[in-house]
């Protein structure tokens, strides 16, 4: 039963300097890699814990610390690079120096931009091999082979968008307002306002300022930016999650869209990469992962063509969402049938770019909920409202799962309720058998 599983995000295909908030403190982030290695992290095969690849998983999941000072951070980076830290305890000598190859690598391009003044505090070790991956290969799918052939993955993972151009996202309100980049939209720090006001000119100068910079792999690096002429230090991305953090609020306003946006504040439309287009003519499964609706779904649905390559699919026999347990901060107050319309509207909306795109509005009428969606699978128990007759009146079968089994996916920061692997396994079996 091949299965095409939309789990990433538009974490891909982008490196380039990001501001932390609003106010003068800007950040280096690698975007290309956030949802990237979080998901190739969790599909490393488990193994015993004493295995090279257990070893392998830790060094590639550790995060340098937020709380140390800037001179504790370098030396623990230092350590690693070296290749004095425990972290490299059971690491195959091949493995070990092929990671660190790349690590160096990474540490050099940093060393070439001195003046920008990098800081590694709360730096992901995985970030900055799959960025230095990136940067040698100029390919985004080559990164990923890489860090699944050290790590033994079997998954085959596809950006849903490839480029070298400067893009990041951004949320529109629908009180208008707007929200740049994605920890800013999902979970940012505390700071004295979430939004940035709609103005096309402070909107324009606000996302350049997020991608100015830092851009590793761009010929521009001799040019000044604002944080050297201010002699402040340059922070990594600081961000809080649910469960990892207090005070994160709600969203004061629901959001309407995400777009694609250039270095000028602009929207525009990539093309998604052909290969996941051509695959999805070829599976017979699509699962909408659980994750962050917005930051994490939407972006790899909001890209020309994807709507039609899915309704039109003569593969594809089911079209499942597998709903959150739990609403977060983009989508408070959300039922069921919130989630199903945002994804319906989104593809609709951008499968033909119009003139009337940049409005959300779609040039046609779009296609019919059953088009994209087939079937939801939710959890028994579930704190978010399902309204099974409003759904099938959509055209969407309901499947309930309950909870037994080894945890693997969902939300399980309350310790309460999640998705369990085996329970998945035969929702899925089920839907594609009576289908």
């Amino acid at each position: 039963m091949p299965i095409i599983r939309v789990l990433g995000g538009p974490s891909i295909g982008t490196i380039h300097h990001k501001m932390s908030d609003p106010a003068p403190l800007s950040t280096y982030y690698t975007e290309i890699i956030g949802d990237i290695r979080s998901r190739l992290i969790r599909l490393i095969p488990i193994t015993s814990p004493r295995s090279p690849t257990e070893a392998i998983r830790g060094l590639l999941s550790h995060r340098l610390s937020v709380n140390h000072t800037e001179k504790t951070a370098r030396e623990e980076w230092r350590d690693i690079v070296e290749g004095r830290s425990p972290l490299w305890r059971g690491i195959p000598l091949d493995r070990k120096e092929t990671i660190r190859g790349f690590l160096v690598y990474f540490d050099n391009e940093v060393l070439r931009r001195a003046q920008k003044r990098f800081s590694f505090r709360n730096g992901s070790v995985g970030n900055y091999f799959l960025t230095a991956a990136h940067l040698f290969f100029r390919s985004v799918p080559s990164a990923i082979f890489l860090f699944s052939s050290i790590t033994g993955s079997k998954a085959h993972i596809l950006p849903a968008l490839v480029t070298n151009h400067t893009v990041t996202i951004a949320a529109e309100l629908e009180d208008n307002t707007k929200i740049v980049g994605q920890c800013e939209i999902s979970h940012p720090v505390k700071r004295p306002t979430d939004t940035v006001p709609p103005s096309p000119d402070h909107l324009a100068r606000e996302v350049g300022r997020k991608l100015k910079g830092f851009t590793l792999g761009s010929d521009d690096d001799e040019t000044e930016d604002e944080g050297e002429q201010t002699g402040r230090r340059e922070k990594n991305l600081d961000f809080a999650k649910e469960g990892e953090a207090s005070g994160i609020q709600m969203l004061h306003s629901r959001i309407r869209r995400v777009l694609y946006i250039n270095q000028f504040g602009q929207e525009v439309f990539p093309r998604p990469n052909p290969e996941f287009i051509n695959t999805l003519a070829t599976r017979d499964v699509l699962v909408y992962s659980v994750g962050s609706l917005w930051t994490s779904i939407i972006p790899c649905l909001a890209l020309r063509g994807v709507a039609s390559a899915i309704a039109r699919s003569p593969g594809l026999r089911a079209k499942i969402l597998l709903l959150n347990a739990h609403n977060d901060r983009e989508t408070g107050g959300y039922s069921a049938v919130d989630y199903v319309q945002a994804i319906v509207r989104t593809l609709n909306s951008y499968d033909v770019v119009s003139t009337t795109a940049a409005a959300g509005v779609s040039a046609s009428a779009g296609y019919p909920v059953s088009a994209f969606i087939t079937h939801i699978v939710y959890l028994h128990g579930t704190g978010i409202g399902v309204d099974e007759l409003a759904l099938t009146a959509l055209g969407v079968e309901c499947v309930c799962v309950q909870r037994v089994g080894t945890p693997v996916l969902g939300r399980s920061r309350d310790k309460q309720l999640f998705y369990e692997a085996e329970e998945i396994r035969e929702a899925l079996r089920r839907i594609v058998r009576d289908g």
